[in-house]
């Protein structure tokens, strides 16, 4: 989609690591759990307003993503949504949980403590890995 643009709340909440074929990826800055979201390249606004074909690919893409968590990052649980309220692009959240989370089993919005970051290596890590397993590409 020409002059398409990921909303700048997103891009400061998140890194940009990459693209499949219909969503960008970002991995959100707060390490505590892998958060994921990804932003269809899309000018509609809701989930559920997408023509089918394309809710098919964000819904593909989100469970590559569910799958990369649980398969390669060791989380046996995943919370999806898509939500909107505050940045109103679409964008959809792929988080993996598991009983030991810092907010199990309560919800992660707004209950993760700041200062837990990721590292350029780690960050490098997951791209690499995501890349190899799951054909996400840069961007």
């Amino acid at each position: 989609m020409k002059g398409f643009q990921i909303d700048p709340q997103l891009l400061a909440d998140c890194h940009a690591i990459g693209k499949f074929g219909f969503c960008f990826v970002l991995l959100h800055r707060n390490a505590a759990v892998p958060w994921f979201i990804l932003v269809p390249e899309t000018g509609v606004t809701d989930l559920l307003e997408l023509a089918d074909d394309m809710q098919a690919r964000a819904l593909q893409e989100s469970r590559t993503i569910a799958k990369f968590i649980k398969a390669e990052l060791g989380f046996p649980k995943i919370n999806f949504a898509a939500i909107g309220n505050v940045v109103p692009q679409l964008h959809l959240h792929v988080v993996g949980r598991k009983p030991d989370d810092p907010c199990w089993p309560a919800p992660v919005w707004g209950r993760l403590a700041e200062g837990c970051a990721y590292n350029q290596e780690r960050i490098a890590e997951i791209t690499r890995m995501l890349n190899q397993t799951c054909g996400l590409r840069s961007v």
